[in-house]
C-alpha cells in the first residue's frame, strides 16, 4: 500500500523538482516506509511506500521488460499464481507489484484484465514516452488526474495536485450540491474544479502530456444471473469466500480485522478462523452514549466463538471533538459519512499492533443487504424506482437557489446499469457498486486508514466472490424481509453464535446528540463561515443546529459542520493539526 504521483509534461515542458517534492510531501502519510522517484524525458513521478509484501526487494520504481517503469499503490493478490505461469526466473524481486510489468509486455494496454487485487498503477514506456494509468475494477484504491498547463498530472489524493500548485483549490458548485444532499460526490468529477477521478476499472493512456485513450474493465460478471439451487449456491459461495480471504491474507506483516459484529465482518472472521492457525486480532468500536447503538457485546460473543483476540475501542464525546478536524483533513475527497469517525479511531488504535486490516465493505452491495433495495423494488406509486429519493436538505430551506440537479449523476448511473438481463435488484446493486461504494465507503476506508499508515483490505470485493454473489437469483438475496439471505445461511452454518438471521442492527454514530449539546454556539460559527456565503441561508443554518437532536436536522448540521471544517483545510489551506473545532472555524 502506498501513494503515487507524477506528471507527464506537454511537449517542450519540464517538470520542476519542486513539483515532485511538494507532491511527495503531500502523500507521505500513505507511505512512511520509503520513497522512490523516477525521471525520464517528459515524465517525473514519485512513490511513497508502505511495505507489506517483499520488505527487502520491493522498493519502487520497478523496472521491467523493454525498459518500462512502474509505480503502484495497492496489492496484487494473485501474484503467486502469475509467477508460476510467467516463470519465477523472469522476476527481479519477490514483490506482487512486479507482475503488471510482465503482463503489460504480454498483453499491452489490456494487461490489467489479468490482475486480481486492489490497485492504482502507473506504467511508463520511455521508448514511446507513453504513460498508462490503471485503477482496480471496484475502485478500492483511489487515483486522480488533472489536465494542467504543465501536462497530465496524477496522484493518489487530490491534495497532492493542489499542494504542488498544479490545480488551484476551487469548489465546483454543482458537485458541492451533490455532496451536501447525499454525503458523497459521484461520477468522474470531484468537488475540486479541474480534478477528475480515474473511474473504477479504467485504464487511461497518455502521450505528449494529454490523454489519448480510455479503456474500462467492469467489476461485475458479464453473465448476470444463474439458476443455482440453494445447496449449489452455498458451496460456490463457500469456495469463493474462503479463497478470497486466503489470498487477502497474503502479507509479510501482521494483519487483523475490523469486527462490527454484523453479518459481513462476522463472515470474514468465520473464514479467517478456518484458514488461520493463530487467533485473529479483531477490533470493535462502541459508543459511550446512553441509548446509542453499541455492538461491542455482540461482537465480543462472535469473537469468543471464533477464538479471536478481541480489542474493544471506545468512542465518546471527547473523541468526536478531538478527531473531527483531523478526519475532515484526511478526507480531501469529501464524504460526510459519520462512520469516518469510528473508522479513523479504529485505525488509530490498530496501527500500534499491525499494518493490514481486513474489513467487510462490499457485503451489502453484492448480496443485497440494504433496506433501500427493498424500497427500490416497490411500485413507483409507493415510492419505488429511485435509490435516493430525497436529499439531506430537502424541505429545510438551507440551500438557496439550488435545484434538483444534484441527482443528475445518480440518475445517469442508474440508467447506465439498467441493461437487459438484469433484475431490478441487480440494477440497484450495480448502481451502488458504481458510485456509492467507491466514492463513499471505500474512499472513507482508504483515507482513514492511510492517515495512520494502515492498509485496508476488502475480501468481498474480489472478482471470484462477485462472480458468485452478484449472479445469485433474487430469492437467494432477499427473503422474509431481510437481505443477504445466502450469506446469512453460510454464516449460520459456519458460526451459529453470530446470530446471522437477527435483524440488521445498523451502525449509528450519535453525532446529532453531540452537536445538539452545543447547537446554538456551533450554529452561529458555521453560519458565519465565508465558505457557505451566497448559497446557504444563515438563519436556517442556525435553526438546523438548534434542532440537531432531531434526525434530519442532526444529519444536516453534521454535514454543514463537516463541510465547513473541510473547506478551511482544503480550500483555505489552514493547517488544522492540534486545533479544536472552534479554533478551526474561528481562525
Amino acid at each position: 500500500m502506498c501513494g503515487i504521483a507524477g506528471v507527464l509534461a506537454l511537449p517542450g515542458m519540464d517538470v520542476p523538482e519542486s513539483v515532485l517534492e511538494d507532491m511527495a510531501r503531500a502523500i507521505a502519510h500513505r507511505g512512511p516506509d520509503g520513497e522512490g522517484r523516477y525521471r525520464n524525458g517528459s515524465l517525473a513521478m514519485v512513490q511513497r511506500r508502505l511495505a507489506i509484501i517483499d520488505l527487502v526487494t520491493g522498493d519502487q520504481p520497478m523496472h521491467g521488460p523493454g525498459g518500462r517503469v512502474l509505480i503502484a499503490n495497492g496489492e496484487i493478490y494473485n501474484h503467486v499464481e502469475w509467477r508460476r505461469v510467467l516463470g519465477d526466473e523472469n522476476f527481479r524481486t519477490n514483490s506482487d507489484c512486479e507482475i503488471p510489468l510482465h503482463l503489460y509486455e504480454q498483453d499491452g494496454d489490456s494487461y490489467a484484465r489479468g490482475l486480481r487485487g486492489m490497485y492504482t498503477i502507473a506504467i511508463f514506456d520511455p521508448k514511446q514516452q507513453r504513460l498508462v494509468l490503471s485503477r482496480d475494477p471496484f475502485g478500492i484504491k483511489p487515483l486522480y488526474i488533472a489536465q494542467t498547463s504543465l501536462g497530465l498530472a496524477f496522484a493518489s489524493e487530490p491534495q497532492a495536485l493542489i499542494a504542488a500548485g498544479l490545480v488551484s483549490p476551487e469548489v465546483d458548485p454543482d458537485v458541492r450540491s451533490t455532496f451536501l444532499q447525499c454525503q458523497f460526490t459521484t461520477g468522474r468529477n470531484t468537488i475540486f474544479k479541474g480534478i477528475e477521478r480515474v473511474l473504477p476499472g479504467e485504464t487511461v493512456i497518455a502521450e505528449q502530456g494529454r490523454i489519448v485513450e480510455r479503456l474500462r474493465r467492469d467489476a461485475l460478471p458479464e453473465l448476470d444471473w444463474c439458476e443455482w439451487t440453494e445447496a449449489e449456491a452455498l458451496e460456490r459461495l463457500d469456495a469463493a469466500l474462503i479463497d478470497s480471504v486466503r489470498v487477502h491474507e497474503r502479507a509479510d506483516v501482521p494483519y487483523g480485522l475490523f469486527l462490527s459484529g454484523g453479518v459481513d465482518s462476522s463472515a470474514i472472521l468465520a473464514a479467517m478462523r478456518r484458514i488461520d492457525e493463530r487467533p485473529v486480532k479483531a477490533y470493535t468500536v462502541g459508543f459511550d452514549v446512553p441509548g446509542a447503538r453499541d455492538e461491542r457485546a455482540h461482537a465480543a460473543a462472535v469473537a469468543q466463538a471464533a477464538g479471536a483476540d478481541h480489542v474493544e475501542v471506545s468512542f465518546g464525546r471527547d473523541d468526536f471533538w478531538r478527531l473531527l478536524p483531523m478526519v475532515a483533513a484526511a478526507m480531501d475527497d469529501p464524504a460526510a459519512d459519520y462512520a469516518t469517525l469510528p473508522t479513523y479511531r479504529l485505525a488509530e488504535v490498530a496501527r500500534q499492533d499491525l499494518k493490514v486490516v481486513l474489513s467487510g465493505e462490499g457485503g451489502d452491495e453484492l448480496f443485497g443487504g440494504y433496506g433501500r433495495y427493498r424500497r427500490f423494488l416497490r411500485h413507483r406509486l409507493l415510492g419505488g424506482g429511485r435509490l435516493r429519493r430525497k436529499g439531506t436538505f430537502d424541505g429545510l430551506g438551507v440551500l438557496s437557489g439550488r435545484s434538483a440537479a444534484w441527482r443528475c449523476e445518480l440518475d445517469q448511473t442508474q440508467e447506465a446499469v439498467a441493461r437487459p438481463g438484469r433484475s431490478r435488484l441487480q440494477q440497484a446493486q450495480a448502481a451502488d457498486i458504481a458510485d456509492w461504494l467507491p466514492n463513499d465507503l471505500l474512499n472513507k476506508l482508504d483515507r482513514c486508514l492511510m492517515a495512520h499508515g494502515v492498509e485496508g483490505r476488502v475480501p468481498f470485493l474480489d472478482p471470484h466472490v462477485a462472480d458468485v454473489a452478484f449472479r445469485l437469483p433474487d430469492s437467494l438475496k432477499l427473503r422474509d424481509g431481510k437481505g443477504k439471505y445466502l450469506l446469512r445461511r453460510w454464516l449460520h452454518r459456519e458460526m451459529p453464535q453470530a446470530d446471522a438471521f437477527s435483524r440488521k442492527r445498523g451502525f449509528t454514530v450519535p453525532v446529532g446528540a453531540w452537536i445538539g449539546e452545543r447547537g446554538d454556539a456551533l450554529g452561529k460559527l458555521v453560519a458565519a463561515q465565508p465558505a457557505l456565503g451566497g448559497w446557504a441561508n444563515q438563519n436556517k443554518i442556525r435553526q438546523v443546529f438548534e434542532k440537531a437532536e432531531q434526525k434530519q436536522a442532526g444529519f444536516a448540521a453534521w454535514t454543514l459542520l463537516f463541510y465547513a471544517l473541510w473547506y478551511r483545510r482544503h480550500i483555505d489551506g489552514l493547517d488544522v493539526a492540534g486545533l479544536t473545532v472552534d479554533q478551526v472555524l474561528a481562525a
